[in-house]
């Protein structure tokens, strides 16, 4: 066992974990490590690799502001063309050197003697760091369905996070499990090859039409050379989903009228795409479009259409050695199940290690215990410094970058005040906290998912205590004025 030492230390190396690095090293900190249980960078995009993975927002807005990518091969980019745009962003800011992978952080714990954190590490090391930034994303921790007999199945056993890119579904009597935004992605391609094909769904899913461009050589060209081409059409692109959000769902008492024409474009597409009546009022979800991320597919429900495909939505009651018996009594008989169950985002991950602060403060016992926060999406009272890029409140609108933006302006203006002082530490005031956190939940009063049908979504969104915690509600302009001068008093910064 051995303890080394880092100005900072950054749990994952997904994009939030890129991000910080590039931030650390603007301030001039160079000094940090970043920890990662993978054996690559690119976190959600590195685990996930099944087929038909996509982006769901356009990749015109799927990027860091300060790195635009021109080489986007379409509108909704394949996922490894976002892996390869990981990789590129991390060798060109020269954070892959600062990359420690195949390394599993099992808790920090803050040392109030030394004023510094210590990590424990799977295999008894220990690192000690004067700052913690935990950059573990929202979509990291796999979820495996409790279902009665699932050790029981002796076919082959697929998540969609460990997909297996060998894996050949010609011929195979496949059966997924799940209908969220990963399944509608894989459902369209296993329907191609599969000889027969059962979707056990839960919960139907909005799903709009795919309005997906490809660039062709002249329009990556023209990106390149004239970049406010390009930042022309994410300023477009970025307003869309802005509107989106600041009415339709953070402004619902106001403009509800956007979600009903929402559905029924979803409505329009189904009836198009299936001419089954009693079909398609099965995958019509019976609550409000946008209470559960809506996903976008042109091939999600043609596929219900194929003579080899069916949905079941009866429910499970067990699986045995070939097959899955549903709540009504029917047998499947599969040699293939592929769990498309998504991940487990408040049990598991909220938070992703076991963080102990000031006092002995428990993370993950101090919200369940009180409710779900943190100031500016990224502080916690009793965690000094401490910064969860991954917390309640901190994810903003349909886009992940536009989160990365506001939480790097916090780091710059954090950081930079500690550093003109001459500090050794920061922690936000209780006073800071419970004040953001009453602002959260004022806002949220005309929000969609206080006041809309959204009690059968089973959605994300909302954390065990039925709280639509996850989202900050607040447009990213704002997030990001906030981010750059929030008063320095909100923090002791000692």
């Amino acid at each position: 066992m051995s303890t080394e030492h880092h100005d900072a230390v950054i749990v994952g190396a997904g994009f939030a974990g890129i991000g910080a690095a590039i931030q650390l090293k603007r301030l001039g900190m160079n000094d940090f490590v970043i920890l990662e249980r993978e054996d690559d960078l690119g976190g959600t995009w590195y685990v996930n690799h099944y087929p038909g993975l996509a982006v769901d927002v356009p990749t015109t807005t799927y990027s860091y502001f300060f790195e635009p990518n021109p080489n986007w091969s379409r509108l909704f980019t394949p996922g490894p063309e976002i892996k390869q745009y990981a990789d590129d962003v991390a060798d060109k800011y020269d954070v892959r050197t600062h990359m420690r992978f195949g390394t599993v952080v099992e808790g920090a714990r803050w040392d109030e003697e030394a004023s510094l954190w210590r990590i424990a590490l799977a295999g008894g090391d220990t690192l000690t760091a004067r700052y913690l930034l935990t950059a573990t994303g929202f979509l990291s921790q796999p979820k495996v369905p409790d279902i009665p007999g699932i050790e029981s199945f002796e076919g082959k056993v697929i998540h969609t996070t460990d997909w297996e890119d060998d894996f050949d579904a010609t011929g195979r009597r496949i059966a997924v499990i799940g209908t969220g935004a990963t399944a509608v992605q894989l459902i369209p391609q296993l329907a191609k090859r599969a000889a027969d094909l059962t979707v056990y769904q839960r919960t139907p899913i909005w799903v709009v039409p795919k309005i997906d461009i490809r660039f062709g050589e002249r329009a990556k060209r023209l990106f390149a050379r004239v970049p406010f081409t390009q930042r022309a059409l994410r300023w477009l692109t970025d307003s869309i989903y802005e509107v989106m959000i600041n009415t339709a769902v953070l402004r619902h008492r106001q403009f509800s009228r956007l979600n009903v024409a929402a559905a029924d474009l979803s409505k329009v597409h189904r009836f198009f795409s299936i001419r089954d009546k009693e079909l398609r009022r099965r995958l019509t979800p019976d609550y409000d479009f946008g209470c559960k991320r809506p996903t976008f597919s042109n091939g999600y429900y043609r596929a219900f259409t194929k003579p080899h495909v069916h949905l079941q939505d009866a429910g499970i009651d067990h699986i045995v050695a070939d097959g899955i018996v549903g709540k009504d009594g029917a047998k499947v008989t599969i040699d293939t199940l592929v769990l498309a169950t998504g991940f487990d985002l408040w049990e598991a991950n909220f938070p992703a290690i076991e963080v102990i602060g000031r006092e002995g403060r428990d993370l993950g016992k101090w919200w369940r215990d009180t409710r779900f926060q943190a100031y500016q999406g990224v502080s916690m009272p009793y965690f000094p410094n401490y910064l969860s890029l991954a917390s309640p409140y901190a994810f903003l609108g349909l886009n992940f970058f536009n989160t990365m933006e506001y939480q790097m302006r916090l780091m710059d203006r954090l950081f930079t005040e500690v550093k003109r002082r001459g500090a050794t530490t920061f922690e936000v005031t209780e006073e800071a906290n419970t004040a953001f956190l009453d602002r959260m939940t004022e806002l949220l009063g005309d929000s969609l998912f206080t006041i809309g049908n959204c009690a059968s979504a089973n959605s994300y969104y909302f954390n065990p205590a039925g709280e639509p915690t996850l989202l900050r509600p607040s447009s990213t302009e704002s997030a990001v004025r906030e981010a750059s001068a929030f008063p320095l008093s909100d923090y002791r910064i000692a």
